[in-house]
């Protein structure tokens, strides 16, 4: 055999497996078949974009349904001011309610002044005295919050001043001792739960960026 037929064999024998090669990694298409279609998980992608941009904002309707008046009220201190936020809000309302518990705890009134309003200041003021009147201290330690519940808000369209009413269920330890240093009321190895309604107020799109307390309902 030539030394030309050889080289036509063994093109001819790369060719057809080249073939077949491409025949398994393509596939192939008989008669009319449809355009494959979009993936699926593109399409989700787009439609969850579409929730995000046009849906309910989260930040109000994890708290109140939406359309109520107090996830309108929510809405409306968010056009007024840009940055507010639900959930920073709350972030920040669970640490002020500790520091304030414990402030009256311990009688240490001038670092959680600036965030009561006069009337809960002066009755702090009132129950401090009537305590250190009587000869008692209180020995008290902070646990931790079991539950932050935002259960109203209001905000008035004149004066746009925002109330945010909140529910704390916190546990404590806290001891009352007399002149002589014994315990007279609670105890410092079994922490009790207390429970509080405080209310939040503050001119939404003011300067001042504190909240201050303007309510207490335990």
């Amino acid at each position: 055999m030539n030394s030309p037929l050889i080289q036509l064999l063994v093109l001819a024998a790369i060719a057809v497996f080249l073939i077949l090669r491409l025949k398994n990694v393509l596939g192939t298409r008989e008669g009319f078949e449809k355009p494959p279609l979009p993936q699926q998980p593109a399409e989700r992608k787009g439609h969850a974009f579409e929730v995000i941009e046009g849906g309910p904002d989260l930040d109000i309707t994890d708290h109140f349904a939406d359309g109520t008046p107090q996830a309108r009220a929510l809405a409306e201190m968010k056009r007024i001011e840009k940055t507010f936020n639900v959930a920073d809000f709350l972030g920040g309302a669970r640490g002020a309610y500790e520091m304030i518990v414990m402030g009256y705890e311990r009688g240490d009134l001038d670092e959680i002044k600036p965030f009561l309003s006069e009337d809960i200041y002066e009755s702090f003021v009132d129950g401090v005295a009537a305590r250190e009147d009587q000869g008692l201290t209180v020995e008290a330690s902070f646990i931790g919050i079991r539950e932050t519940t935002l259960e109203n808000v209001t905000l008035d369209p004149v004066t746009k001043e925002a109330e945010m009413t909140l529910r704390f269920v916190a546990e404590i330890t806290s001891a009352v001792r007399d002149s002589e240093g014994t315990v007279v009321e609670g105890s410092l190895s079994t922490a009790k739960k207390q429970k509080d309604t405080w209310v939040f107020a503050r001119i939404m799109g003011s300067d001042d960026p504190n909240w201050f307390l303007v309510s207490t309902d335990g």
